[in-house]
């Protein structure tokens, strides 16, 4: 079976086109306050993960783009990240395992720094053009969780309102695509569309038939 991805991939830049949109209507009211420019990479080391959808776009066009040394060197990038991404992730299970609040773990994550595989050696990204959403939005104001956040490098007084990008909003959205790509398919793991992946293993990942489950019987429990 040929996966055609290219009309999810259209749905996709369309949200990710009016994340853009929401992000430069706020730098063209705040420019003091809004402060990215090339060459700054706070948000190059902050952990969040992809949605499915996203993780496909991302794959396609880094695989699309790279061939030979310079993806063998960024696949090596990505290894590495992924290791500290992942010791990360099983240290911060075992303290809610062990009675640690989650918000509170989930706020010592938020404070962690891992380099972006894709981050190049003169500070810039490799396939910006493609970035995810949360790149395209880091540096307005956000709300996650009912909670709002910004950038520490932004002129954003705290206690001060300013239009806010509703980050849940977008994430559903994007949860929504990607189930309906999982529906489109048929495939076998029927909640697949559900999990999340940092930058680094949607780089790492062959999103080949057999990984996105394609025929066979029906397996709810993924």
């Amino acid at each position: 079976m040929d996966i055609d991805f290219i009309p999810f991939f259209k749905k996709y830049e369309s949200i990710a086109a009016m994340a853009d949109e929401a992000f430069n209507r706020i730098k063209l009211e705040y420019p003091e306050e809004v402060v990215c420019e090339p060459g700054c990479t706070d948000c190059c080391f902050a952990l969040f993960d992809l949605t499915l959808i996203e993780a496909l776009y991302l794959n396609y066009h880094f695989n699309t783009r790279f061939t030979g040394k310079d993806r063998e060197d960024m696949l090596g990038k990505a290894n590495d990240a992924d290791r500290k991404i992942y010791k990360l992730k099983r240290e911060a299970y075992k303290k809610t395992q062990d009675g640690q609040e989650e918000e509170e773990v989930v706020e010592e994550m938020a404070r962690e720094r891992i380099r972006c595989p894709l981050l190049n050696s003169s500070d810039l990204c490799d396939l910006y053009e493609f970035r995810p959403v949360a790149c395209r939005i880091y540096g307005a104001p956000l709300a996650i969780g009912g909670k709002g956040r910004t950038c520490g490098r932004t002129g954003f007084k705290p206690g001060t309102q300013y239009p806010t990008i509703n980050m849940d909003v977008i994430h559903e959205q994007l949860l929504k695509l990607s189930a309906e790509f999982v529906e489109s398919i048929g495939s076998k793991h029927v909640k697949m569309g559900d999990v999340l992946v940092p930058v680094s293993m949607a780089m790492l990942t062959d999103y080949n038939e057999e990984y996105l489950g394609i025929g066979g019987k029906q397996d709810s429990s993924t």
